[in-house]
Protein backbone atom coordinates (compact mmCIF):
# COMPACT_ATOMS: atom_id res chain seq x y z
CA UNK A 1 0.00 0.00 0.00
CA UNK A 2 2.90 2.34 0.60
CA UNK A 3 4.14 2.47 -3.00
CA UNK A 4 0.48 3.13 -4.28
CA UNK A 5 0.46 5.65 -1.80
CA UNK A 6 3.70 7.26 -3.21
CA UNK A 7 2.59 6.68 -7.00
CA UNK A 8 -0.66 8.92 -5.55
CA UNK A 9 1.49 11.66 -4.84
CA UNK A 10 4.04 11.55 -7.23
CA UNK A 11 0.66 11.35 -9.62
CA UNK A 12 -0.40 14.27 -8.00
CA UNK A 13 2.76 16.37 -7.92
CA UNK A 14 3.62 15.45 -11.65
CA UNK A 15 0.15 16.42 -12.99
CA UNK A 16 0.41 20.11 -10.91
CA UNK A 17 4.18 20.34 -12.42
CA UNK A 18 2.66 19.56 -16.13
CA UNK A 19 -0.61 22.00 -15.61
CA UNK A 20 1.69 24.65 -14.00
CA UNK A 21 4.13 24.39 -17.49
CA UNK A 22 0.55 24.68 -19.51
CA UNK A 23 1.33 21.62 -21.53
CA UNK A 24 -1.64 19.64 -20.24
CA UNK A 25 -3.52 18.68 -23.38
CA UNK A 26 -7.12 18.52 -22.36
CA UNK A 27 -9.57 16.55 -24.02
CA UNK A 28 -12.67 14.67 -23.06
CA UNK A 29 -11.79 11.25 -24.24
CA UNK A 30 -7.59 11.23 -24.32
CA UNK A 31 -6.27 9.95 -21.09
CA UNK A 32 -2.74 11.35 -20.19
CA UNK A 33 -0.07 9.65 -18.31
CA UNK A 34 3.51 10.34 -17.45
CA UNK A 35 5.85 8.93 -19.91
CA UNK A 36 6.89 5.41 -19.23
CA UNK A 37 9.70 3.66 -18.71
CA UNK A 38 11.51 0.92 -19.72
CA UNK A 39 14.76 -0.75 -18.11
CA UNK A 40 14.97 -3.66 -20.45
CA UNK A 41 15.13 -3.15 -23.89
CA UNK A 42 17.75 -4.19 -26.92
CA UNK A 43 17.52 -1.33 -29.71
CA UNK A 44 20.58 -3.76 -31.57
CA UNK A 45 22.80 -0.60 -32.43
CA UNK A 46 25.42 -0.78 -33.02
CA UNK A 47 26.59 -3.99 -34.70
CA UNK A 48 23.15 -5.22 -35.61
CA UNK A 49 21.41 -2.67 -37.59
CA UNK A 50 18.95 -5.01 -39.58
CA UNK A 51 17.30 -5.77 -36.29
CA UNK A 52 16.30 -2.36 -34.87
CA UNK A 53 18.23 0.79 -34.72
CA UNK A 54 18.87 3.46 -32.00
CA UNK A 55 16.03 5.67 -34.56
CA UNK A 56 13.42 3.01 -35.17
CA UNK A 57 14.09 1.91 -31.50
CA UNK A 58 13.07 4.88 -30.17
CA UNK A 59 10.20 5.56 -32.74
CA UNK A 60 9.06 2.14 -31.83
CA UNK A 61 8.93 3.24 -27.88
CA UNK A 62 7.49 6.66 -27.96
CA UNK A 63 4.56 4.82 -29.80
CA UNK A 64 3.94 2.78 -27.03
CA UNK A 65 3.80 5.74 -24.66
CA UNK A 66 7.81 5.58 -23.74
CA UNK A 67 9.72 9.03 -22.83
CA UNK A 68 12.35 6.63 -21.57
CA UNK A 69 14.60 3.38 -21.76
CA UNK A 70 17.73 1.40 -21.00
CA UNK A 71 19.14 -0.74 -23.75
CA UNK A 72 21.27 -3.62 -23.26
CA UNK A 73 24.47 -4.43 -24.03
CA UNK A 74 24.86 -6.96 -26.19
CA UNK A 75 25.78 -5.49 -28.96
CA UNK A 76 28.92 -5.14 -31.22
CA UNK A 77 31.34 -3.52 -29.99
CA UNK A 78 29.78 -5.36 -26.24
CA UNK A 79 29.46 -1.35 -24.34
CA UNK A 80 32.86 -2.93 -21.82
CA UNK A 81 34.94 0.20 -21.77
CA UNK A 82 34.74 3.63 -22.47
CA UNK A 83 36.01 3.95 -26.27
CA UNK A 84 33.08 1.09 -26.86
CA UNK A 85 30.48 2.60 -24.85
CA UNK A 86 30.93 5.95 -26.91
CA UNK A 87 29.68 4.45 -30.04
CA UNK A 88 26.66 3.83 -28.65
CA UNK A 89 26.81 6.97 -27.18
CA UNK A 90 27.29 8.56 -30.28
CA UNK A 91 24.13 7.19 -32.01
CA UNK A 92 21.93 8.01 -29.28
CA UNK A 93 22.50 11.76 -29.43
CA UNK A 94 22.42 11.34 -33.33
CA UNK A 95 19.19 9.81 -33.31
CA UNK A 96 17.37 9.24 -30.28
CA UNK A 97 13.86 10.66 -30.11
CA UNK A 98 13.26 10.03 -26.59
CA UNK A 99 15.37 9.47 -23.32
CA UNK A 100 18.23 6.52 -23.80
CA UNK A 101 20.28 5.23 -20.76
CA UNK A 102 22.58 2.49 -22.01
CA UNK A 103 23.70 -0.56 -20.01
CA UNK A 104 27.46 -1.92 -19.41
CA UNK A 105 28.26 -4.88 -19.34
CA UNK A 106 29.57 -6.40 -16.14
CA UNK A 107 32.69 -8.55 -17.84
CA UNK A 108 34.40 -8.30 -21.04
CA UNK A 109 32.95 -9.06 -24.60
CA UNK A 110 30.22 -10.59 -21.82
CA UNK A 111 32.29 -13.84 -22.93
CA UNK A 112 32.64 -14.21 -18.48
CA UNK A 113 36.03 -14.27 -18.21
CA UNK A 114 36.97 -10.86 -16.99
CA UNK A 115 35.03 -8.37 -15.48
CA UNK A 116 34.98 -4.77 -16.87
CA UNK A 117 36.69 -1.01 -15.63
CA UNK A 118 33.54 -0.80 -13.92
CA UNK A 119 35.15 2.69 -12.46
CA UNK A 120 35.70 3.57 -15.92
CA UNK A 121 32.54 2.63 -16.86
CA UNK A 122 30.63 4.78 -14.07
CA UNK A 123 29.52 7.87 -15.66
CA UNK A 124 27.93 6.85 -18.84
CA UNK A 125 26.63 3.54 -17.39
CA UNK A 126 22.79 3.24 -16.05
CA UNK A 127 23.73 -0.06 -14.55
CA UNK A 128 25.86 -2.87 -15.04
CA UNK A 129 24.30 -6.22 -16.59
CA UNK A 130 25.91 -9.23 -18.83
CA UNK A 131 21.99 -9.53 -20.25
CA UNK A 132 21.47 -12.51 -22.64
CA UNK A 133 24.13 -14.61 -21.00
CA UNK A 134 24.69 -14.22 -17.11
CA UNK A 135 27.43 -14.39 -15.34
CA UNK A 136 28.26 -18.13 -14.51
CA UNK A 137 31.00 -17.49 -12.07
CA UNK A 138 30.10 -16.93 -8.37
CA UNK A 139 33.13 -15.12 -7.57
CA UNK A 140 33.28 -12.88 -10.66
CA UNK A 141 29.48 -11.59 -9.47
CA UNK A 142 30.65 -11.07 -5.93
CA UNK A 143 33.31 -9.09 -7.28
CA UNK A 144 31.12 -7.10 -9.56
CA UNK A 145 28.71 -6.19 -6.87
CA UNK A 146 31.64 -5.32 -4.17
CA UNK A 147 32.46 -2.62 -6.99
CA UNK A 148 28.91 -1.73 -7.79
CA UNK A 149 28.14 -0.91 -4.32
CA UNK A 150 31.32 1.83 -3.94
CA UNK A 151 29.93 3.04 -7.42
CA UNK A 152 26.64 3.51 -5.72
CA UNK A 153 25.48 1.20 -9.38
CA UNK A 154 22.99 -1.08 -9.56
CA UNK A 155 23.97 -4.64 -10.83
CA UNK A 156 21.07 -6.04 -13.00
CA UNK A 157 21.14 -9.71 -13.51
CA UNK A 158 20.15 -11.84 -16.52
CA UNK A 159 19.68 -15.29 -14.84
CA UNK A 160 20.47 -18.06 -16.50
CA UNK A 161 22.75 -21.33 -15.65
CA UNK A 162 24.38 -22.88 -18.61
CA UNK A 163 25.03 -25.93 -17.22
CA UNK A 164 21.16 -26.53 -16.92
CA UNK A 165 20.29 -25.36 -20.26
CA UNK A 166 21.05 -28.74 -22.32
CA UNK A 167 19.83 -27.42 -25.88
CA UNK A 168 16.27 -26.54 -24.62
CA UNK A 169 14.53 -23.52 -26.46
CA UNK A 170 11.27 -23.43 -24.77
CA UNK A 171 9.74 -24.58 -21.18
CA UNK A 172 10.67 -28.11 -20.08
CA UNK A 173 6.53 -28.62 -20.03
CA UNK A 174 3.83 -30.37 -21.12
CA UNK A 175 3.82 -28.54 -24.57
CA UNK A 176 7.09 -29.40 -24.68
CA UNK A 177 7.13 -33.15 -23.73
CA UNK A 178 3.93 -33.47 -26.39
CA UNK A 179 5.52 -32.17 -29.32
CA UNK A 180 8.84 -33.33 -28.82
CA UNK A 181 11.14 -30.16 -28.41
CA UNK A 182 13.84 -29.60 -25.92
CA UNK A 183 12.81 -27.75 -22.65
CA UNK A 184 14.67 -25.41 -20.28
CA UNK A 185 14.17 -26.11 -16.50
CA UNK A 186 12.93 -23.64 -14.19
CA UNK A 187 15.72 -23.91 -12.06
CA UNK A 188 18.09 -22.69 -14.97
CA UNK A 189 16.57 -19.44 -13.64
CA UNK A 190 15.70 -19.72 -9.94
CA UNK A 191 19.25 -21.00 -8.95
CA UNK A 192 21.54 -18.06 -9.98
CA UNK A 193 18.94 -16.07 -8.48
CA UNK A 194 19.33 -18.26 -5.35
CA UNK A 195 23.52 -17.79 -5.16
CA UNK A 196 22.74 -14.44 -6.31
CA UNK A 197 20.74 -13.44 -3.12
CA UNK A 198 23.24 -15.05 -1.12
CA UNK A 199 25.90 -12.78 -2.37
CA UNK A 200 23.73 -9.64 -1.73
CA UNK A 201 23.51 -11.25 1.96
CA UNK A 202 27.51 -10.91 1.57
CA UNK A 203 27.73 -7.42 0.05
CA UNK A 204 25.09 -4.94 0.28
CA UNK A 205 24.84 -5.02 -3.50
CA UNK A 206 21.82 -2.88 -4.80
CA UNK A 207 20.66 -5.81 -6.99
CA UNK A 208 17.96 -6.16 -9.70
CA UNK A 209 16.77 -9.24 -11.25
CA UNK A 210 15.75 -9.47 -14.87
CA UNK A 211 12.23 -10.47 -16.50
CA UNK A 212 11.77 -13.32 -14.03
CA UNK A 213 9.25 -16.13 -15.34
CA UNK A 214 8.82 -18.55 -12.89
CA UNK A 215 6.96 -19.22 -9.49
CA UNK A 216 10.40 -20.24 -7.45
CA UNK A 217 11.59 -16.98 -8.65
CA UNK A 218 9.10 -15.32 -7.24
CA UNK A 219 9.19 -16.83 -3.94
CA UNK A 220 13.38 -16.41 -3.69
CA UNK A 221 12.57 -12.36 -4.40
CA UNK A 222 9.43 -11.98 -1.66
CA UNK A 223 12.05 -13.92 0.62
CA UNK A 224 14.70 -11.64 0.32
CA UNK A 225 12.56 -8.44 0.54
CA UNK A 226 10.91 -9.82 3.59
CA UNK A 227 14.80 -10.50 4.98
CA UNK A 228 15.40 -6.83 3.76
CA UNK A 229 17.86 -7.11 1.40
CA UNK A 230 18.28 -4.45 -1.33
CA UNK A 231 16.30 -6.60 -4.10
CA UNK A 232 14.30 -5.20 -7.16
CA UNK A 233 12.96 -7.22 -10.22
CA UNK A 234 10.76 -6.92 -13.23
CA UNK A 235 8.56 -9.51 -15.60
CA UNK A 236 7.21 -9.06 -18.67
CA UNK A 237 3.31 -8.36 -20.10
CA UNK A 238 3.71 -11.83 -21.68
CA UNK A 239 4.74 -13.86 -18.91
CA UNK A 240 1.59 -12.35 -16.51
CA UNK A 241 -1.04 -13.31 -19.39
CA UNK A 242 0.45 -16.18 -21.15
CA UNK A 243 1.76 -19.68 -20.68
CA UNK A 244 3.02 -22.81 -22.67
CA UNK A 245 -0.41 -24.00 -22.60
CA UNK A 246 -0.63 -20.96 -25.37
CA UNK A 247 2.35 -21.53 -27.63
CA UNK A 248 2.52 -22.52 -31.53
CA UNK A 249 4.69 -23.79 -33.76
CA UNK A 250 6.00 -19.96 -34.31
CA UNK A 251 9.05 -18.28 -34.10
CA UNK A 252 6.50 -15.21 -32.21
CA UNK A 253 6.00 -17.47 -29.14
CA UNK A 254 10.10 -18.02 -28.29
CA UNK A 255 11.77 -16.00 -26.02
CA UNK A 256 14.00 -16.42 -23.34
CA UNK A 257 13.43 -16.89 -20.61
CA UNK A 258 10.46 -18.90 -22.32
CA UNK A 259 6.49 -18.72 -21.59
CA UNK A 260 6.51 -21.65 -18.36
CA UNK A 261 3.28 -23.17 -16.89
CA UNK A 262 0.05 -22.07 -16.14
CA UNK A 263 1.25 -22.06 -12.50
CA UNK A 264 4.18 -20.30 -12.97
CA UNK A 265 1.77 -17.46 -14.52
CA UNK A 266 -0.17 -17.22 -11.87
CA UNK A 267 2.39 -17.12 -9.16
CA UNK A 268 3.76 -14.12 -11.20
CA UNK A 269 0.32 -12.60 -11.23
CA UNK A 270 0.43 -12.91 -7.11
CA UNK A 271 3.97 -11.28 -7.00
CA UNK A 272 2.72 -8.44 -9.03
CA UNK A 273 -0.18 -7.76 -7.01
CA UNK A 274 1.22 -8.50 -3.86
CA UNK A 275 4.13 -5.99 -4.74
CA UNK A 276 6.87 -8.89 -4.73
CA UNK A 277 7.54 -7.24 -8.79
CA UNK A 278 8.57 -4.15 -8.99
CA UNK A 279 8.23 -3.14 -12.45
CA UNK A 280 7.02 -4.11 -16.07
CA UNK A 281 9.68 -4.40 -18.60
CA UNK A 282 9.28 -5.74 -21.91
CA UNK A 283 12.30 -6.78 -23.10
CA UNK A 284 12.21 -5.66 -26.98
CA UNK A 285 13.81 -8.00 -28.47
CA UNK A 286 13.54 -7.16 -32.42
CA UNK A 287 15.33 -9.83 -34.93
CA UNK A 288 14.70 -9.81 -39.02
CA UNK A 289 11.71 -11.87 -40.13
CA UNK A 290 14.33 -14.49 -41.59
CA UNK A 291 15.80 -15.10 -37.84
CA UNK A 292 12.47 -15.90 -36.39
CA UNK A 293 10.56 -17.64 -39.54
CA UNK A 294 12.17 -21.04 -38.49
CA UNK A 295 9.68 -21.98 -35.71
CA UNK A 296 10.26 -22.77 -32.08
CA UNK A 297 13.61 -25.07 -32.71
CA UNK A 298 15.35 -22.93 -34.97
CA UNK A 299 14.43 -19.53 -34.07
CA UNK A 300 16.41 -16.46 -32.74
CA UNK A 301 14.82 -15.87 -28.70
CA UNK A 302 13.46 -12.93 -28.61
CA UNK A 303 10.02 -10.67 -28.85
CA UNK A 304 9.12 -7.28 -29.59
CA UNK A 305 6.48 -5.66 -26.64
CA UNK A 306 7.20 -2.18 -26.77
CA UNK A 307 3.80 -1.07 -28.73
CA UNK A 308 1.72 -3.13 -26.86
CA UNK A 309 2.75 -3.46 -23.20
CA UNK A 310 0.83 -0.88 -22.07
CA UNK A 311 -2.18 -2.07 -23.86
CA UNK A 312 -1.81 -5.85 -23.17
CA UNK A 313 -1.39 -4.43 -19.10
CA UNK A 314 -4.12 -2.31 -19.17
CA UNK A 315 -6.59 -5.27 -21.24
CA UNK A 316 -5.73 -8.08 -18.81
CA UNK A 317 -5.02 -6.60 -15.20
CA UNK A 318 -6.93 -2.86 -15.09
CA UNK A 319 -10.20 -3.26 -16.98
CA UNK A 320 -11.05 -6.38 -15.11
CA UNK A 321 -10.24 -4.50 -11.92
CA UNK A 322 -7.23 -6.59 -10.60
CA UNK A 323 -5.17 -3.57 -10.40
CA UNK A 324 -6.01 0.10 -10.96
CA UNK A 325 -4.97 2.50 -13.28
CA UNK A 326 -2.17 4.15 -10.91
CA UNK A 327 -1.04 0.56 -9.40
CA UNK A 328 -0.28 0.40 -13.46
CA UNK A 329 1.65 3.71 -13.35
CA UNK A 330 3.94 2.86 -10.55
CA UNK A 331 4.76 -0.29 -12.39
CA UNK A 332 5.32 1.54 -15.71
CA UNK A 333 6.70 5.50 -14.86
CA UNK A 334 7.79 5.58 -11.58
CA UNK A 335 9.00 2.34 -9.76
CA UNK A 336 11.24 1.71 -12.91
CA UNK A 337 12.36 5.56 -12.64
CA UNK A 338 12.88 5.56 -9.01
CA UNK A 339 15.04 2.31 -8.64
CA UNK A 340 17.24 3.52 -11.74
CA UNK A 341 17.40 7.02 -11.11
CA UNK A 342 15.70 8.29 -14.19
CA UNK A 343 14.10 12.01 -14.07
CA UNK A 344 10.47 12.42 -15.43
CA UNK A 345 10.09 15.35 -16.63
CA UNK A 346 6.74 17.62 -16.40
CA UNK A 347 6.66 17.87 -20.61
CA UNK A 348 7.43 13.73 -20.37
CA UNK A 349 3.62 12.64 -21.50
CA UNK A 350 1.39 10.39 -23.39
CA UNK A 351 -2.10 10.41 -24.38
CA UNK A 352 -4.03 7.59 -24.75
CA UNK A 353 -7.47 6.54 -26.14
CA UNK A 354 -8.59 3.86 -23.76
CA UNK A 355 -12.19 3.32 -25.21
CA UNK A 356 -10.16 1.81 -28.80
CA UNK A 357 -10.39 -1.43 -28.74
CA UNK A 358 -8.40 -3.06 -31.94
CA UNK A 359 -6.66 -6.16 -33.24
CA UNK A 360 -2.39 -6.00 -32.43
CA UNK A 361 -1.26 -6.03 -36.01
CA UNK A 362 2.57 -6.47 -35.98
CA UNK A 363 2.76 -4.52 -40.06
CA UNK A 364 1.91 -1.24 -38.08
CA UNK A 365 4.62 -1.50 -35.67
CA UNK A 366 7.32 1.59 -35.69
CA UNK A 367 10.42 -1.11 -34.64
CA UNK A 368 12.16 -3.26 -37.23
CA UNK A 369 10.98 -6.36 -35.51
CA UNK A 370 7.36 -7.97 -36.16
CA UNK A 371 7.49 -10.89 -33.42
CA UNK A 372 5.13 -10.57 -30.61
CA UNK A 373 3.01 -13.54 -29.23
CA UNK A 374 -0.14 -10.77 -29.48
CA UNK A 375 -0.20 -11.05 -33.05
CA UNK A 376 -4.20 -10.73 -33.92
CA UNK A 377 -5.07 -9.85 -30.01
CA UNK A 378 -7.47 -8.35 -28.99
CA UNK A 379 -6.68 -5.12 -27.14
CA UNK A 380 -7.93 -2.20 -25.28
CA UNK A 381 -5.95 1.22 -25.46
CA UNK A 382 -4.68 2.78 -28.56
CA UNK A 383 -1.08 5.84 -28.07
CA UNK A 384 -2.48 8.70 -29.48
CA UNK A 385 0.53 10.95 -29.11
CA UNK A 386 3.82 10.98 -26.96
CA UNK A 387 5.57 14.01 -25.45
CA UNK A 388 9.25 14.38 -24.92
CA UNK A 389 10.15 17.66 -23.29
CA UNK A 390 6.76 19.17 -24.02
CA UNK A 391 7.35 18.43 -28.56
CA UNK A 392 5.38 15.73 -29.97
CA UNK A 393 8.00 12.81 -30.50
CA UNK A 394 4.92 10.46 -31.84
CA UNK A 395 1.43 11.78 -32.60
CA UNK A 396 -1.16 9.53 -34.73
CA UNK A 397 -4.10 12.05 -33.73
Amino acid sequence: MAAYMDTQSALAAWRSALATEGDAVSSSKLAIFPGFCDVHVHFREPGFLLKETILTGSASAAAGGYTAVCTMPNLNPVPDSPANMEVQLSAIRRDASIAVYPYAAITVGEKGEQLVDLEALAPTAIAYSDDGRGVQSREMMKEAMLRAKKLGKLIAAHCEDNSLLRGGYIHDGEYARAHGHKGICSESEWGPIARDLELVRETGCSYHVCHISTKESVELIRKAKLEGLDVTCETGPHYLVMDDSMLQEEGRFKMNPPLRSAEDREALVAGLLDGTIDMIATDHAPHTAEEKGKGLAGSAFGVVGLETAFAVMYTHFVKPGLITIDKLMDLMVFAPRKRFGIPLESGDYTLWDLDAEYTVDPETFASKGRATPFAGAKLFGRCAATFKNGKPVYDAR
